[in-house]
């Protein structure tokens, strides 16, 4: 809506009074004189530029109240409302309103500190010109006013203090007192800066040349500050905002009053947040790496349940783990590779307490040296190149829950010690972070060597492995299980034709003893592969095998070409097949022949396992299974391995 024009609009303008022309329904302000633009501390474009409300602040449904009026009873008048101007400062004001259309509405606006003043002056005026002057009941006005004024700085609950163009404190309210720890005897008269505004918050010295509130004194200007310290009376840097407002008397700058909070529990709940914040984010990670796990666990369906078998040896592992899993023992699983250690460990957890919370897989041996300790213990960011996070490990993974460390003998022997350490207190500290934090983890570790002979050799310390080898367990090799193999085999066979959508596929009798002969060195995994490999490649519903165990059983058992069961050697030529027993005379007869060859040494370099291309467990297993004692061959001069 436009304004009259003049004489209607220099009246508006020039009017000694605030006035405001408002549309309350668009929250808009329309228009507002210069007094209205020095009440409210902004010119008229930076007025309009926001709603009107926000000069209105937590009186708004007073205003509304009051609009409402205006508008059914113009005009309408009021002394309990409040305005704010753009610092946020609250102004009591005497309102008149007038409703010049429904979407227009006038208010003139009085500061009722300067009505009173102005009334108590015109009062003055009035009984001087009646030459009765009154003088007491003057003074007595102009006290109240005083004292209302002291009422507001004392109920203030921010700190106030004034200073002269020097620098000097004039007054002091009481929050700031409480605040400072100052008393007002103690800061009027003095340099305010020198006394509690001398620092950063860091320590370093904060000229006065440059300090915000003594250039309110210079260029005349609001400054506002939002992250400085004030100091206490007892050395306490304490975080403040605060506001300096120059002051002016009749156009010259005297000085500066200065509005000022304490930020002390914004900032500890600012930290709370950000360590709140922090420990979300932590969890966050937490979450989705034990949500890796779980999607690792489900993908590779594998539970207690399926321990298949029947021969003695499987019902003895299955008492085994009956026994344990209810505890919270450390479990040691030796064995072959193949021969189905993890799911041991499966097995165990699935059992125990902790099946809510993941069962967390370290393979030692795929960890390259210089990451276990991250790996196994997490670290924090900027431990090290490359680390742009806080990152848990897995033992905080593992944490109310499970951890299986497969092929244990793999740890480098200088992170064996922390290893203990974890065992023994269930405590750890992240790399590049002084905090211990504190587990509960059970650790069930597997491993194919031989550790009592790395002990011997320095490579595995003898207390971490009694440390975990608390309840051993033995997986036994699928050739000591032989009649297991059917059960095995079909098991397999279902989970293959439903993995490879080919429904329907049987193994016949004649090729399940086929598979029954073959004396499995890859154990069960081995089996697992063969069952696998064939539902791809077969053409028909039978599967046959003699074939595929013909191909694959002279590397797989590392004997001599001459020896070499069902297989092709040469350029086609096809040896005749051979009985169990000559394979295991074979068999038999390469394992004596090393032995002879390496001086009864089993493992390690030069050792008859690495000559024959075996497992040292394995070499071991077979040994005793044949009741070979490697120390009666340590005399013997070295020779050539023999197929005799």
């Amino acid at each position: 809506m436009s304004l009259p024009q003049v004489p209607e609009r220099f009246a508006f303008d020039h009017a000694p009074i605030a006035m405001l022309l408002a549309d309350p329904r668009a929250d808009r302000l329309l228009a507002a004189n210069a007094e209205a633009c020095r009440l409210l501390g902004a010119d008229f474009e930076r007025l309009a530029s926001r709603p009107f409300s926000h000069c209105l602040g937590p009186s708004l449904p007073m205003w509304v109240a009051f609009s409402d009026e205006t508008q059914q009873r113009s005009p309408a008048w009021s002394d309990d409302l409040l305005l704010f101007d753009v610092q946020r400062a609250p102004r009591r004001v005497e309102v008149y309103g007038q409703a010049l259309d429904e979407h227009c509405l006038m208010f003139g606006v009085i500061e009722l500190d300067k009505a009173e003043q102005r009334r108590a002056r015109a009062e003055l005026w009035r009984r001087h010109r009646r030459g009765h002057v009154g003088w007491e009941r003057v003074e007595q006005v102009f006290e109240r006013i005083e004292r209302q004024n002291q009422l507001i700085l004392g109920a203030a609950g921010e700190g106030i203090y004034g200073l002269d163009a020097e620098g000097r404190t004039t007054f002091v309210n009481p929050a700031a007192e409480r605040i400072l720890g100052w008393s007002s005897e103690d800061m009027v008269g003095h340099d305010a800066h020198l006394m509690f505004h001398h620092t950063h918050a860091d320590g370093s010295h904060f000229p006065v040349q440059q300090c915000p509130i003594h250039a309110s004194f210079s260029d005349g200007q609001v400054h506002r500050v939002d992250n400085e310290v004030f100091w206490h009376k007892n050395g306490e840097a304490i975080p403040v905002e605060y506001t300096s407002t120059p002051i002016f008397e009749t156009g010259r700058l005297v000085g500066a009053v200065v509005l000022f909070r304490d930020i002390r529990e914004r900032k500890r709940a600012e930290q709370q947040l950000r360590d709140a914040l922090a420990e979300v984010e932590s969890l966050r990670q937490r979450l989705e790496l034990e949500n890796q796990y779980l999607q690792e666990e489900i993908t590779a369906e594998i539970n207690h349940r399926e321990i298949v078998g029947e021969s003695p040896a499987v019902a003895h592992l299955v008492r085994q783990i009956a026994l344990v899993a209810p505890t919270d023992a450390n479990v040691l699983v030796t064995g072959e590779s193949g021969t189905g250690k993890e799911l041991i460990a499966r097995a165990i957890h699935a059992g125990s307490s902790r099946s809510d919370r993941p069962l967390i897989r370290v393979n030692c041996a795929a960890i390259p040296r210089d990451l276990f300790e991250s790996e196994f213990f997490g670290h924090v960011k900027g431990a090290f190149t490359g680390a742009v996070s806080d990152r848990p490990g897995r033992f905080e993974l593992a944490d109310g829950g499970t951890l299986f460390l497969d092929e244990v003998g793999e740890i480098p022997l200088e992170l064996q010690s922390k290893l203990l350490r974890v065992l023994q207190d269930q405590q750890f500290e992240r790399v590049g972070d002084d905090r211990t934090r504190e587990v509960n983890v059970r650790v069930i570790a597997a491993t194919n060597r031989e550790l009592g002979e790395m002990i011997a050799a320095g490579q595995f310390r003898e207390d971490l492995y009694f440390r975990l080898n608390v309840f051993p367990i033995t997986s036994v090799p699928l050739r000591e299980r032989i009649g297991d193999v059917p059960l095995l085999a079909n098991h397999f066979l279902r989970r293959a034709c439903q993995k490879f959508n080919k429904p329907g596929m049987r193994i016949p009798p004649a090729q399940m003893e086929a598979l029954k002969r073959y004396p499995w060195p890859g154990n069960i995994r081995e089996l697992e592969n063969v069952i696998e490999r064939q539902v791809i490649v077969a053409q028909r519903r039978d599967l046959a095998f003699e074939e595929l165990l013909s191909s694959t059983g002279a590397d797989s058992l590392a004997l001599p070409s001459s020896t070499a069961p069902l297989g092709r050697v040469g350029h086609g030529e096809v040896r005749e097949p051979q009985t169990e027993q000559e394979m295991t005379r074979h068999l038999r007869a390469n394992a004596v022949a090393a032995l002879r060859a390496c001086g009864g040494k089993i493992s390690g370099p030069g050792g008859a396992a690495e000559l024959l291309g075996l497992p040292p467990t394995t070499l071991r297993s077979r040994l005793r299974a044949w009741r070979i004692e490697p120390r009666d061959y340590r005399a013997e001069p070295r020779g050539a391995l023999t197929s005799s």
